[in-house]
């Protein structure tokens, strides 16, 4: 497995519960910040082989990209509110990892 890819599982794994990150977030915290579309492809082809927490990755604009999926139920369990028009508060529930918190998990 490539070191990029390695390295978005550990940041999607290490997201915790109640917080959220956005593709493009992912993708820059892993050092190709134009890469948000490969941060896609990864968590689709591999969140079940890692058990990767998908639910807390959303878009830029602070939605859920995956429509008629459990995601805003799954991120509602665990706290996360969401606005009338279907939006989660990034500057409440963003999640901004340090490499610490990466490294050492």
């Amino acid at each position: 497995m490539k070191d990029f890819t390695e390295y978005v599982i550990t940041i999607i794994k290490a997201i915790p519960d109640g917080r959220v990150m956005t593709y493009g977030q992912i993708a820059k915290v892993a050092g190709k910040p134009r890469a948000a579309r490969q941060v896609s492809w990864i968590l689709h082809s591999m969140s079940q082989k890692y058990k990767l927490p998908w639910h807390r990755v959303i878009n830029s604009k602070g939605e859920i990209s995956l429509k008629g999926s459990e995601q805003k139920e799954l991120l509602e369990m665990e706290g996360v509110h969401f606005s009338n028009l279907g939006k989660v508060n990034l500057d409440t529930y963003l999640w901004e990892p340090d490499e610490e918190e990466l490294l050492h998990g």
